[in-house]
């Protein structure tokens, strides 16, 4: 077993989670802390409009070295604010731009930095070596979902709600399957913004508050995303055009908000999975918000209940999962495999900076 912190900045961009556990990155041992260091609003504001810029920026871009530097920099902050020793840390970065069909995904983040400041080694790039080899690149947490689930009942679905949202299939007979379901918080959190100038639905009380519109929701169901088989993955603005053209913004802020959160649940029971999970277990920003667990509950046929139900941290699992994958990449174990992410054969990767 190794000592690992994983970081995880996610499509939400409200922070930094850093969490400690001990691994082989095949069984997980003892949990220990986890945190989460929100981004000051400049940086989330200039995190945000990159992913507006990323499809025609440079590399060498000032403004994406200094935002990528701050970014780092956060990143250092939180795992000097945890304070547990480790063998290594898993530095996933913050996604700007996803292309799988482009064989391109891009997490920004200086590693060597990060190893520097910290002390101990740092493992990152999860994603360039699965989509070169032609998968999604996404998601990579259902192999510790499969781990920690050992001795729950199966079939098992495990929802993470977070910018995008996407789900890890555990059947019965050993079978590891997972895919982006939709949007998850990203649409709704720019609505709130634009709306409010609250960075998020607090509570789900925005939604709360207004009806979704049908045809709004049908005319974004019709999307080609959902009528595509498992596995798939997403980018946190594929759904930008979508989104514009469906009469969305015609909408009053709590009405826009409740289809939002329509869309993410019924989104989600779109997913094609191949049969009906005992129970659906939710991890990630969005099991906060009542709006989005209640639409998910009112559409599902089973129950519906946060991780925490089963002993997991909801906060912290993706963070986790960026722990227990930096031990996999220094024991070039796989990282991707053909059910989770469609690449021929499980699939090492990742890189590692020393200090």
């Amino acid at each position: 077993m190794l000592r690992a912190i994983g970081l995880m900045s996610g499509t939400s961009l409200d922070g930094v989670d850093a969490a400690w556990l001990e691994t082989d990155g095949e069984k997980v041992g003892r949990i220990g802390p986890s945190l989460t260091l929100p981004y000051d609003p400049a940086l989330r504001a200039d995190l945000r409009r990159l992913l507006d810029l990323a499809p025609g920026l440079s590399p060498s871009d000032p403004f994406l070295a200094d935002v990528t530097a701050r970014l780092t920099a956060r990143h250092a902050e939180a795992v000097k604010a945890l304070g547990e020793p480790a063998d290594i840390v898993g530095f996933h970065g913050q996604t700007i731009l996803h292309r799988p069909a482009a064989r391109r995904t891009w997490q920004i983040g200086d590693a060597a930095l990060l190893a520097r400041a910290v002390g101990v080694r740092v493992a990152y790039d999860f994603r360039s070596a699965d989509v070169a080899a032609g998968g999604e690149g996404a998601p990579l947490a259902p192999i510790l979902h499969a781990a920690l689930a050992e001795s729950l009942d199966n079939p098992l679905a495990v929802l993470n709600i977070g910018g995008v949202a996407n789900i890890t299939w555990l059947g019965a007979d050993g079978a590891l399957l997972a895919c982006d379901t939709g949007p998850g918080n990203g649409p709704l959190d720019d609505w709130t913004r634009q709306k409010t100038g609250d960075p998020f639905d607090r509570d789900g009380a925005l939604a709360a508050a207004g009806r979704p519109d049908a045809a709004v929701l049908a005319r974004l169901l019709a999307h080609p995303y959902f009528a595509r088989p498992m596995p798939k993955s997403l980018d946190r603005l594929d759904f930008s055009q979508a989104l514009a053209a469906s009469g969305l913004s015609g909408l009053s802020a709590p009405d826009g908000a409740a289809t939002l959160a329509a869309f993410t649940a019924e989104s989600v029971a779109r997913a094609p999975l191949p049969g009906q999970p005992r129970r659906m277990i939710v991890c990630g920003g969005g099991r906060h918000n009542p709006a989005i667990m209640a639409a998910l509950r009112a559409r599902l046929p089973y129950a519906v209940e946060p991780v925490e139900t089963v002993g997991w941290n909801g906060d912290a699992l993706e963070a986790q999962c960026f722990g227990h994958l930096a031990v996999r990449v220094s024991r070039g174990l796989p990282l991707s495999f053909p059910g989770t992410t469609g690449v021929p054969h499980p699939l090492a990767g990742g890189l590692i900076a020393a200090p």
